[in-house]
């Protein structure tokens, strides 16, 4: 009896790049773990630590970004997320889509819903104002000393 006869795998046309493939399996093993320290950290320092999910609003988060240790933090996480989820999603769009027109659509709506989602997370990051809130209940305590 002899062993069936395996099929040769399909690459997904117009791959130029050499070891790209390499390269994702790479990032997927670093970011992660990185993952993983970034999130549990979060999730440790936002509910574990003073009155845990009752600590959760405006000022704490306003508080929270007045450092820029953590909208680094954020960022990183935001990015590395993207980044990792992205990857994840274009090989299984590699592996289910087999024909060669709805693999390269699904490829650009996957990168622009990736880029606007980055693009979208970094400006809510890099220029919130804890001090433009209307509702003056909201708006932190080092607000009121600047006015």
């Amino acid at each position: 009896m002899t062993a069936p006869r395996l099929k040769e795998p399909q690459i997904p046309s117009g791959r130029t790049r050499h070891n790209a493939e390499k390269w994702s399996w790479v990032f997927m093993r670093i970011s992660g773990p990185l993952l993983l320290v970034l999130i549990v950290t979060h999730l440790f320092v936002n509910l574990m630590t003073g009155d845990g999910i009752n600590q959760i609003d405006f000022a704490f988060v306003a508080g929270k970004w007045a450092s820029p240790l953590w909208k680094i933090w954020d960022f990183v996480m935001l990015v590395l997320a993207m980044l990792h989820g992205f990857n994840g999603m274009r090989l299984l769009i590699n592996d289910y889509a087999h024909r060669a027109g709805l693999r390269k659509v699904l490829h650009a709506l996957l990168g622009i819903a990736t880029v606007v989602i980055i693009v979208l997370g970094s400006l809510v990051i890099w220029t919130f104002d804890p001090c433009l809130g209307t509702d003056p209940s909201l708006v932190p305590d080092f607000c009121k000393d600047l006015a």
